[in-house]
């Protein structure tokens, strides 16, 4: 429901191997049962994933010699999907249900995703007012919400009746949220703008009262109980390069259109000749 890690397009996993070195005789597993080298597991991979892992190394290959990412800026993406998440503990919940195993892994996603952001929009300018502009229609305001997802309108009403009776919201989005980024959490959602969420769900968090939770909304994933814990109100300078940014994405050159361009230029030659099309898929 969030939008995130929107440049990423990795299959997970492809990039904690990434940095094997395969090719060698050397076993690296040893049992009374036999062994398993290098070069065996090496074709094993190439069978079941080896255009996947080599189409990715190569373009981040390509990315990285064109652009410099820089461990600051990894650091402060990994802080923005913490304050999207509501924290540390929403972000590896969210790792868990993408399937992302491990921190680094999620760091090298988060280079690769700055890589590819500084690619597609290379060059491209917005304007003052265009900033302005879409300050006034979705930034200015933003509400902190938690929700409680339910798959039908009875149960929603009858987790709404049990609020009423001064039951705790974040112990019954654990017992009854069917959104697995947010029922461990209170059903924390984060701060959120206009457009961050569909627009049934957009209309009644932003027409709440701080403190009060809404009757079910019925939405494309089931029925919410929306609630809403704070507001804040937004200066243009506060969100100026926040907006630049989205504005730039919104005008981004496709992605894939730029690696092959890369590719071309980078003249590349696959020595594997069962990959060696892997660029062509």
């Amino acid at each position: 429901m969030k939008k995130w890690l929107v440049f990423l397009g990795i299959v997970t996993g492809v990039l904690s191997l990434s940095a094997c070195n395969f090719g060698a005789s050397v076993p690296i597993v040893q049992s009374k049962a036999g062994d398993i080298t290098k070069e065996e597991f090496y074709d094993e991979l190439k069978a079941h994933a080896g255009d996947k892992v080599l189409k990715q190394m190569i373009e981040t290959m390509l990315l990285k010699k064109e652009y410099k990412v820089t461990d600051k800026e990894i650091d402060e993406k990994i802080k923005e999907y913490k304050k999207q998440f509501s924290g540390d503990k929403g972000l590896k919940q969210a790792l868990r249900q993408y399937g992302i195993p491990d921190e680094q892994t999620f760091k090298k996603m988060v280079e690769r995703e700055l890589l590819a952001e500084k690619a597609a929009t290379d060059g491209i300018k917005v304007s003052e007012e265009e900033m302005k502009k879409e300050f006034e229609n979705r930034y200015k305001e933003e509400v902190k919400v938690s929700h409680i997802l339910v798959n039908d309108e009875k149960t929603a009403k009858e987790v709404k009746e049990r609020l009423d009776k001064g039951e705790d919201f974040a112990q019954l989005a654990s017992e009854h949220s069917i959104d697995p980024g947010s029922k461990d959490i209170g059903g924390k959602l984060g701060y959120l703008i206009k457009g961050d969420m569909v627009p049934e769900f957009d209309k009644v968090a932003f027409s709440l009262e701080v403190n009060k939770a809404s009757g079910p909304v019925k939405t494309q994933y089931g029925y919410h109980i929306i609630k809403v814990t704070d507001k804040k109100t937004n200066t243009f300078e506060d969100k100026k390069n926040v907006i630049e940014k989205e504005l730039k994405y919104q005008k981004a050159k496709p992605i894939n259109t730029l690696i092959a361009e890369l590719q071309k230029e980078a003249d590349i030659n696959i020595k594997d000749k069962e990959l060696e099309n892997v660029l062509e898929k």
